[in-house]
């Protein structure tokens, strides 16, 4: 079986390559355009690997994607834009990679009879939900996008499902929760949270720090799309949570303590526009039909991630430096 990865020198689809090549007989092709988000030191250890393959290039390229979608017989698309305060700031950036280059993918994907063409994105083209119920999103949400960044992941949703209804492309979605663990951009809440507590940086909190999030540590993602790929019903969603809410300030009190920091350094800033609430996923259908559900509690994976983000401080650091800087100050300078 060979798949054409997309992203996979971003967060998830890094890890999502390591772990296939830990779990699964797979060969992979990685292509992604290595912008700012971009890291192949994430996937350094795989160089020698003879069932990966990397190819830096642009989903938005109609001459490469149809090149690499002839060699392969299925497509995990993870490339986009996916950093909220980002859209806010460049909208168009976003509406390109994940609108424009979703359809050259699907359209290359008809042209090359891929088997499966599984779609990964995100609860946030859901809207928000209320801090007072125990109300989850679920595949029969209605779509209620607030911020640039989930309207263009919604739109390719919908670019999806059309390819599917109109030209019977087998596809799979899946919507997940927020994803951490290792490898994460440190333009990210727990990564960017562990890097200033470390140096007694403050932890830039927005509004009263009362937005709730569901977290999925990344390598139950990654099982998750795995078995959707596998067992999943064709031109089906199925979304993917963690069974892990918790607010803005909790996540950075779980920081700091673990970290033995004071609660002092919590620093709140001014909101981002759109900001939504709450997200929380009901990951009932794939539990019952894949027999699915995370593996790793909040405590552990938490534990985890700080670790790692400790234990690679040098990895962290080669990003911190340059072109992020200029967008941390641009984003956070005027707040602090």
């Amino acid at each position: 079986m060979k798949v054409l990865v997309t992203g996979g020198a971003g967060f998830i689809g890094a890890n999502f390559i390591h772990w296939v090549l830990k779990n699964r007989d797979w060969d992979i092709i990685n292509l992604d355009k290595l912008t700012y988000a971009g890291n192949l030191e994430s996937l350094k250890s795989l160089e020698d690997n003879s069932r990966y393959e990397f190819v830096q290039g642009d989903i938005c390229d109609p001459k490469l994607v149809n090149d690499l979608m002839s060699k392969v017989d299925y497509v995990v698309h993870f490339a986009a834009e996916s950093h909220v305060d980002r859209s806010v700031l460049e909208p168009g950036v976003f509406i390109q990679t994940n609108v424009v280059g979703t359809q050259v993918m699907l359209q290359a994907a008809l042209e090359n009879k891929i088997k499966r063409f599984h779609h990964v994105s995100t609860d946030e083209v859901y809207g928000a939900l209320g801090l007072d119920g125990g109300k989850k999103f679920d595949e029969n949400t209605p779509y209620d996008p607030h911020s640039p960044y989930s309207a263009s992941k919604a739109s390719s949703d919908h670019l999806v499902r059309a390819y599917g209804d109109t030209f019977d492309l087998e596809y799979t979605i899946t919507n997940c929760s927020n994803n951490y663990g290792p490898y994460q951009f440190p333009e990210k809440m727990i990564p960017l949270f562990v890097a200033n507590a470390r140096e007694d940086k403050p932890l830039p909190i927005y509004g009263d720090g009362e937005y709730i999030r569901d977290y999925l540590y990344v390598d139950d993602h990654c099982e998750a799309i795995a078995l959707v790929l596998e067992k999943g019903k064709s031109q089906e969603t199925y979304c993917v949570g963690g069974d892990s809410e918790r607010s803005i300030n909790q996540m950075a009190e779980t920081i700091l303590k673990s970290l033995e920091k004071p609660e002092s350094l919590m620093t709140f800033v001014k909101d981002r526009p759109g900001h939504d609430r709450r997200y929380a996923i009901d990951h009932s259908k794939i539990t019952k039909e894949l027999g699915w559900k995370p593996r790793v509690t909040f405590d552990e994976g938490i534990e985890k991630t700080i670790k790692w983000n400790l234990d690679n401080a040098d990895w962290i650091q080669n990003i911190l430096s340059g072109e992020y800087q200029k967008y941390y100050e641009k984003q956070y300078g005027e707040r602090l």
